[in-house]
């Protein structure tokens, strides 16, 4: 596993849980145990909406967002958990119900991405830019990594894990695999070659939603020679996971909490810009 200390997350089991088989000193549940227990027992959640795009999940520390992800096993817990402890809602990111793991995804941002934790880390934030064929952000994570990776002359091996707005713009300056459970490009491969692309690529870009269908720590460990960042509003905002040796948190903070609530629950309406500003947290040791 990533995390160097085995044993760092034995602290976090809860009497009660939802999911007792999940707290194995050397198991990918570490990951998730060790981000549930960060957040604080007194912190209790306040309204919460699993959308049909996207979920949020609003607490006494502020609101967290996640896409909404289908599939998986059927959905087991139907609670209300308004004024409930977060960090229980927070255990539903260990549920192999997808759409249960969101919310619980939602709800580790609602503690993770405060700004009030991340200004002190030295996060940056968004401001959008305009281009001829669309608008990128400048906190664009790929827009950020492409000096770089266009310095190696084409010849940088990039995987993307999830098919991200403009991504085939990397073809330009590298070679690129894109990863997706259901291929429709041409440089999209299937995810069980994970296995085989990952090990040898110089850059990974892994979409938030691994966290919530749990294929994130399998990945880590595979990306574990490449530069890798986090990608995408999912994206849970906790330094945490550089020990699992992310080298950039590409996430998002909420902006203007009502009007994220209208999104979420409208299934329409700008997020970005708007409702969530990007926001970019660096791995400090590299």
């Amino acid at each position: 596993m990533g995390c160097p200390d085995r044993d760092c997350c034995s602290a976090g089991e809860m009497t009660g849980t939802r999911f007792p088989d999940t707290f194995g000193a050397n198991t990918p549940w570490k990951l998730y145990n060790h981000l549930i227990a960060g957040i604080p027992e007194e912190v209790l959640v306040r309204d919460w909406c699993l959308g049909t795009h996207w979920s949020y999940v609003t607490a006494d520390s502020g609101m967290g967002v996640s896409f909404t992800t289908s599939g998986g096993s059927r959905r087991r817990y139907a609670d209300d958990f308004r004024g409930r402890p977060l960090r229980e809602m927070a255990e539903l990111a260990k549920s192999w119900c997808f759409e249960e793991a969101s919310l619980g995804v939602a709800a580790l941002n609602a503690w993770y991405a405060q700004r009030a934790l991340l200004d002190p880390l030295g996060c940056t934030y968004d401001a959008a830019v305009e281009v001829p064929d669309g608008t990128i952000r400048k906190m664009d994570a790929f827009e950020m990594y492409r000096p770089r990776i266009a310095a190696a002359g084409g010849n940088a091996r990039v995987v993307v894990v999830g098919h991200f707005p403009h991504v085939e713009r990397i073809e330009e300056y590298a070679q690129l695999a894109v990863l997706e459970r259901k291929c429709s490009q041409a440089n999209d491969v299937p995810d069980p070659a994970c296995e085989y692309v990952v090990p040898e690529a110089d850059y990974v870009f892994m979409t938030g939603v691994t966290l919530i269908n749990k294929t994130a720590p399998r990945l880590l460990d595979l990306s574990a020679q490449a530069t890798t960042v986090l990608v995408g509003p999912s994206v849970v905002m906790a330094p945490f996971l550089f020990r699992w040796g992310v080298d950039m948190l590409a996430g998002s903070v909420v902006a203007d909490p009502e009007k994220a609530a209208f999104a979420v629950k409208n299934g329409a309406g700008q997020f970005f810009g708007e409702a969530l500003t990007m926001a970019a947290l660096r791995n400090p040791e590299v």
